[in-house]
């Protein structure tokens, strides 16, 4: 995809995302449910009638969760740069948890250990009265 495609794609999926999650368009997507609901004796609860909102809220889904796995990627990703100018910016960070969403299994388990150790060690030095802030190298 070239770049204004992906742009337009982008700002097609925010704004309907954005669109979408309005109170306004939930009423109305229930309204449109007690709508056919009330329609079923008019058409004698017949297999047209009931196909008309089975294809229109699966074609309904499936175009949303699309746009919303964009939204959603688009929202992790400034969240996680967000966090990574953070820790860049913080004095005594450690630099290597930038960009961590992006390590192997293995290499965020080998961090995720090594941060469950500090935690209880701090628990434990809370336990003992004793204050968990600070850096714990020093």
């Amino acid at each position: 995809m070239s770049m204004p495609a992906i742009a337009w794609y982008s700002r097609l999926a925010k704004a309907t995302a954005h669109f979408c999650g309005r109170p306004w368009v939930f009423a109305l997507a229930v309204s449109v449910i007690a709508v056919w609901i009330v329609t079923g004796p008019l058409f004698g609860f017949s297999d047209t009638w009931q196909l008309v909102i089975n294809t229109g809220t699966t074609i309904i889904t499936f175009l949303m969760v699309f746009l919303i796995q964009n939204t959603q990627n688009r929202d992790t990703e400034a969240i996680q740069l967000k966090l990574d100018e953070l820790i860049r910016a913080t004095k005594g960070a450690h630099n290597a948890l930038l960009d961590l969403e992006e390590l192997e299994d293995e290499s965020l388990a080998a961090f995720r250990a090594r941060y469950q150790a500090l935690a209880g060690e701090a628990r434990a030095q809370l336990g003992r009265g004793l204050k968990d802030t600070g850096t714990p190298e020093v």
